[in-house]
């Protein structure tokens, strides 16, 4: 099979085992998401979920952020790991949005990656889940079930994603992006994965190398 169609047939599947796609990551505004993104780096979305109520209730906007005392930052996201960087992070990033956005996420990648914190996972997240614009999304889960499914070799995040643009449309790459970490987190798990539970093992050069009938 072509890859192209292989990448093809993978989405339709997963489309189809994962109809729920919202992205893991609470929030309820474009800055709230920023924040939260910022946060997440070798964290995990329950945990930055168990963070950003109090955060968000003390600090509701960019410029309250943005006058921060950062001990006080620091004490309320300590959970979320490297917590001194981080509340520098955010507390920068949100004097930035005040200070030249007028308090507004910009939609364009440049923009969004002149934010400290904010890489090109970070801010496809933020434009797909934003402004609706397509985005491939490589974090470990996707790098991980994209290279076992043949789709890729390396593991370089910008190779991959330039990869998997050239495979499949526009128009699919965000539910590409959020089905392909769902089933990373749920079945092709990074040590045991469960390739008798995996919907698209058919499809799959891991599972025929595997398989005593490959």
């Amino acid at each position: 099979m072509k890859r192209i169609e292989q990448a093809l047939a993978v989405f339709t599947e997963l489309e189809r085992i994962y109809p729920n796609r919202q992205p893991l990551i609470l929030f309820s505004n474009c800055f709230e998401l920023t924040v939260a993104v910022i946060l997440s780096a070798q964290c995990t979305d329950a945990q930055v979920n168990a963070v950003t109520p109090r955060l968000f209730k003390r600090y509701p906007d960019p410029a309250a952020l943005g006058a921060a005392d950062i001990a006080e930052l620091e004490k309320i996201i300590h959970s979320v790991g490297f917590f001194h960087q981080k509340a520098r992070f955010i507390k920068n990033t949100a004097r930035l949005l005040t200070d030249v956005y007028q308090g507004i996420v910009p939609v364009g990648m440049k923009e969004l990656l002149s934010f400290p914190g904010i890489g090109r996972k970070s801010a496809h997240v933020i434009r797909a889940h934003c402004f609706g614009k397509p985005a491939i999304i490589v974090d470990t889960h996707f790098g991980r079930v994209v290279r076992r499914l043949g789709l890729t070799e390396t593991r370089n995040p910008d190779i991959i994603e330039r990869h998997i643009a050239g495979l499949l449309p526009p128009e699919t790459w965000t539910s590409f992006s959020m089905t392909v970490n769902l089933h990373g987190r749920a079945v092709c798990q990074a040590r045991k994965p469960r390739c008798g539970a995996c919907g698209v093992k058919s499809l799959c050069d891991y599972f025929v190398l595997i398989s005593p009938e490959g």
